[in-house]
């Protein structure tokens, strides 16, 4: 397993290695501070922001265990939000999905459904992954729900995870799919893009 920055391309959107040319799309987007509620980032109040964002995340590159993407819109060519693979541990083949957000306006659509499709798909069919973790907020329930809808099995909570921006502590709840669930959860999921 090696995953390596690569364009994924859906019926509806594509993930594109992220980069300089996608900061003023997600500075229009990544204004609302709803976006930001459970991430360490506030949100965008100028386009020197989003720029500043964009590059902590194409240096996090070099780090070799973290793949940030840009989620644009296929008939627009415009990008709506973010998203990427983390924790990258090609050894024991397994990573994170995380780092995600969306636009208000994209958010409890079919983005998310797509964008989860193309990546759990790229790690379980391309690249040969054992593993998916995703986590968040224990008190994210939109999220939670999110995940659960999808197949994510739930494994366990860790307590004063992080501390957030406003100086509370975080637990975060983890989920993962693993190789065994990928048929089934791979079903799921294209029936539910059938459906959007």
């Amino acid at each position: 397993m090696d995953p390596q920055p690569v364009v994924l391309s859906g019926q509806r959107v594509r993930l594109e290695p992220i980069g300089p040319q996608h900061a003023r799309d997600l500075y229009k987007v990544g204004q609302d501070e709803a976006i930001w509620r459970y991430l360490l980032t506030p949100p965008f109040a100028s386009l020197e922001d989003a720029q500043t964002w964009v590059k902590m995340c194409v240096d996090r590159l070099a780090t070799n265990t973290r793949i940030q993407f840009a989620v644009v819109l296929a008939g627009e060519n415009r990008a709506i939000g973010s998203t990427g693979y983390l924790d990258i541990d090609r050894p024991n083949r397994t990573l994170e999905v995380g780092m995600t957000w969306y636009g208000v306006d994209y958010q409890r659509t079919f983005v998310n459904t797509e964008c989860k499709y193309l990546l759990l798909k790229h790690a379980f069919e391309d690249l040969g992954a054992r593993r998916v973790c995703i986590k968040t907020d224990t008190t994210n329930t939109r999220s939670r729900r999110a995940i659960e809808r999808i197949g994510g099995v739930q494994e366990g909570i860790l307590r004063n995870h992080r501390i957030n921006r406003d100086g509370s502590n975080r637990d975060s709840v983890y989920y993962s799919i693993i190789e065994e669930d990928w048929p089934e959860v791979r079903e799921n999921l294209e029936q539910m893009l059938a459906r959007d």
